[in-house]
């Protein structure tokens, strides 16, 4: 891998992390809440507490998700996400990929994408939703979707 290359790869990488990490984080307590007596007497809603998924299955990502198409592969290979979720397919290859799905009738098929074109698609229904390259068949990843 070329110098430039990998620098752009290595940036890529720490802000999608960085970007999972900020997404993921509960939001700071406002010093500037209103007092008791300013709130409505209707408590607002708390999210549902969740137990932690095993240590072997990833966490779900957040709301955006960024996959690379790079070296004939796509980085991550596997991601669990969130109902909601929109990835978004970036192809940094110097070759034309697709990211399509392998479900009969297809969910989703971006079609050729050349050097740093994208492809997104929001998944709106839970399940594991496999895909990989029309272009190079060998090349495959899998979405899962809670």
């Amino acid at each position: 891998m070329k110098p430039a290359k990998f620098a752009m790869f290595a940036s890529s990488v720490a802000y999608t992390i960085i970007a999972i990490q900020v997404s993921c984080k509960p939001a700071p307590a406002d010093s500037a809440a209103p007092s008791a007596a300013a709130q409505t007497s209707t408590p607002a809603p708390q999210p549902a507490t969740q137990a932690s998924p095993p240590a072997s299955h990833p966490a779900p990502q957040a709301a955006a998700v960024a996959v690379k198409i790079d070296n004939f592969t796509f980085q991550p290979k596997e991601l669990e996400v969130a109902v909601g979720t929109t990835v978004t397919w970036t192809n940094v290859d110097d070759v034309p990929h697709t990211a399509t799905s392998k479900d009969d009738p297809q969910t989703f098929d971006s079609g050729a994408l050349d050097t740093d074109e994208k492809f997104s698609f929001t998944f709106t229904k839970p399940g594991k939703y496999p895909y990989y390259c029309k272009v190079h068949p060998h090349m495959t990843g899998v979405i899962t979707v809670k």
